[in-house]
Parts: structure tokens; C-alpha cells; sequence
């Protein structure tokens, strides 16, 4: 039974607890400014709103592929005149992804990629390079077009979350520069969209991510971002999920309940509930039960001792004619034999079935119906029988 010291301290430590939960629930949470570009995110740096009005911005299909690029174009039949697009701030492709989406390409598909760093064999096959800034900017990016068409008299800026990258390298044969930033003081002009060609198909590499994220989505810099997507012109568009910095990867189960609102209140009223029930059913109710030994199992025994009285009262014949019962019982319920019948054809079967030669069989079966034919048995025919059965493998 507890006394009022430890009940006190009980009290004490569940008012702390349930505080600390209270705070933990209404204090107001930080804005989470990692690197998402999930179509599943609301954070700022998330996609959920680009993903959300892609219908509008494309007025075709849209597909999440939520699998490596590999898996997805080597066991999917895409559609002709389709569109991949990856949006992350690195994105980085290995060998084997990157044969996969050149050929994709190559048959006439689009590839757009949007990320501050390309990386990996791809980039290497289009001869590609950037520069990337490893801070966030203190100045102002106004990313601007090349096309007379798309050109903005007043572009707004982008400044919060953004790094400045920029393509430094670039096959002059086959790509064409769609978009710069626009500053004075730099000339030549840094480019951050080029389209090149690739068979009968086109890579749309932009370096500015940022662009497409719920932060500027909700800004009047929603026109650069479909401007930048209007050199997309597919029936499908399949949206990669994979290759990304916020894919939803689960590895603690506290991390995904502590991840989800309901599960967390349920958690947290668990821990309440226990803290509530040690509070008030931590003292014994009762005195321990006793341990009470079960009772044992006399039924060999009890056989052994009618043996044993049969034995000594030498009641052979009751000894063998109960032998022979349990013996046919044995062979009806291990083998499926009809007993009824003890013919060559039961000697043969029986003998197949029970892995002993048809010889050894055809003994145990004639002892067996000489001993039933007998009127008188002996000691010897009851050890004989015996050692038969015991030989004899069931």
C-alpha cells in the first residue's frame, strides 16, 4: 500500500507530466523551412499547391510515381507524348536511372527538371554543369526569359529560402537558352532554363525550385512559374515522388504516430489513462493468491499397475487379446487398413504403408491369428507377441 509521501510524489509527477503536454499542444508551432517539394507537403517549401493545379496548368492527366525512375520507365508502358517531371533542390541520377530516361526521351518524351544541383551520369550524357551559391541569398534573383513573349516589364523577385544556381556549362549544338537572371552587373548573363535535345525528345532543366514551391505558389510569382512550364506540352504528366529531400520515409513507429494529430492525442491519453490507473490502483487489493500445484497426470500409472495385475495373476489371454486390440487399433488409425478382413492383399498393404518388409509383416499377422485361434496361452506366447510388435515399425 502506498503511503502519503509517495502518493504526494505520484501527484506532483503527473501534474508536471500533464503540463508539459498541455504546453507541448498549444504553444503556437515554428514554420518548417526544409526542403520538401512533395506534392503531399503544406510546408513552404513544399508542392502541394503546384500538384493540387496542375489540372489547370496542363488540362491533361497528372500521375504521382512514387517509385525509383528506374523501376517506373523499365516496367511501365508510357503513354507517347508524355512528360516526367522531378522538382527537388538536388536531385542526383545513377547510371542505371539515367540510361532509363534518356532512352524515355529519346523516343520523344519530355524530362523536366527543377533543381538548384543536377547530378550523376545524366548530367555527364547532356554535358551540362552549374554553379550553385552555398547560402541563402542576401540579394534579390529576377529570373527572366529570353522569349520577347514571356518577357516581364517588372518581374517579381524571388529573396526568401532561395540560392542562387546557375548553368555554367552547356552543349551549344544541341540547347537553346530559355531563361536568365536579370542584373546589370552581370554579363554575360547567367542562365537557369535551357532546353536541350535528345533524340526525338527535349530535357527542360531550370535551376530555381523554389519557384514551384506553396511559399511563392501563393505570391504573385505564380506567373514566372507557369510561364517556365509552358515549354511543356504533353498528354501526360507523370510527377515523380521518389526523388525527393520530404519523401515520407518511416522509421520509427513513435515517428509516424507523433507525425499524425490523431494518433498523438491517443498517445497522449494513453499516457494519462496509465499515469490516472497507477494513481489510483497502485495499492494490492488482496493478499497474493497461493500457488497451487496442479495434479498430476496418474493415467500411466494407473496402467502400468493393471499390467501389472493382470501379470501377476498370469491372465495371459486377457494380456494378449488386449495387445492385439491396440495393435489393429494403431494400424486402422495410422495406415486406414479395414482390420476386419486380414487377407494377403491387408499383408501387402500394410507392410508397404508401414515401411516393413512383407516377410516380417506376413510373421506378425500369422502369429497374430494363431494366438487368436489358441484357447490356451502361455508366458512365452505373451513375450513372443510382444517382441513381435515392438520389432514391428508403426
Amino acid at each position: 500500500m502506498l503511503d502519503k509521501r509517495s502518493k504526494k510524489v505520484l501527484w506532483i509527477f503527473g501534474i508536471a507530466l500533464l503540463a508539459i503536454i498541455v504546453t507541448e499542444l498549444v504553444r503556437p508551432q515554428p514554420i518548417d523551412w526544409r526542403s520538401s517539394y512533395t506534392s503531399f507537403d503544406k510546408i513552404p517549401l513544399g508542392s502541394y499547391i503546384l500538384y493540387e493545379e496542375s489540372p489547370a496548368l496542363f488540362s491533361n492527366k497528372t500521375e504521382r510515381v512514387l517509385e525509383d525512375p528506374y523501376v517506373f520507365l523499365s516496367r511501365k508502358n508510357h503513354e507517347n507524348n508524355s512528360a516526367y517531371f522531378f522538382i527537388n533542390d538536388i536531385i542526383y541520377f545513377d547510371k542505371r536511372q539515367s540510361e532509363k530516361i534518356l532512352e524515355y526521351v529519346k523516343k520523344g518524351n519530355t524530362v523536366f527538371i527543377s533543381s538548384r544541383k543536377i547530378t550523376g551520369d545524366l548530367s555527364d550524357s547532356l554535358k551540362v554543369g552549374g554553379k550553385t551559391s552555398n547560402t541563402i541569398l542576401e540579394e534579390e534573383l529576377l529570373p527572366q526569359f529570353f522569349s520577347p513573349s514571356l518577357k516581364q516589364d517588372s518581374p517579381y523577385p524571388f529573396k526568401k529560402a532561395v540560392y542562387k544556381s546557375y548553368f555554367t556549362k552547356i552543349d551549344t549544338v544541341n540547347t537553346k537558352a530559355l531563361g536568365y537572371f536579370n542584373s546589370e552587373k552581370e554579363k554575360p548573363k547567367d542562365l537557369n532554363y535551357i532546353s536541350v535535345q535528345y533524340g526525338k525528345g527535349k530535357f527542360l532543366l531550370h535551376s530555381l525550385p523554389e519557384a514551384f514551391s506553396n511559399y511563392y505558389m501563393l505570391k504573385k510569382n505564380n506567373q514566372y512559374a507557369a510561364s517556365v512550364l509552358s515549354y511543356v506540352n504533353a498528354d501526360v504528366i507523370y510527377w515523380d515522388e521518389y526523388l525527393k529531400t520530404g519523401r515520407k520515409v518511416v522509421t520509427s513507429p513513435m515517428r509516424f504516430v507523433l507525425n499524425q494529430a490523431p494518433l498523438t492525442w491517443a498517445y497522449y491519453i494513453l499516457i494519462g489513462s496509465l499515469l490516472i490507473f497507477i494513481l489510483f490502483k497502485g495499492k494490492r487489493e488482496q493478499r497474493i493468491i497461493p500457488v497451487r500445484k496442479p495434479l498430476e497426470n496418474t493415467s500411466v500409472e494407473f496402467t502400468k499397475t493393471i499390467g501389472d495385475l493382470y501379470f501377476q495373476h498370469k491372465d495371459y489371454e486377457n494380456i494378449i487379446a488386449k495387445k492385439i486390440t491396440y495393435f489393429m487399433e494403431s494400424v486402422r488409425s495410422q495406415f486406414f487398413l479395414d482390420t476386419s478382413n486380414i487377407s494377403e492383399d491387408f499383408i501387402t498393404k500394410l507392410a508397404i504403408k508401414s515401411s516393413n518388409t512383407e516377410d516380417d509383416t506376413r510373421e506378425l499377422i500369422e502369429l497374430i491369428k494363431h494366438l487368436k485361434e489358441k484357447s490356451f496361452h502361455t508366458e512365452e506366447d505373451l513375450l513372443n507377441l510382444n517382441k513381435k510388435i515392438e520389432a514391428f515399425r508403426i
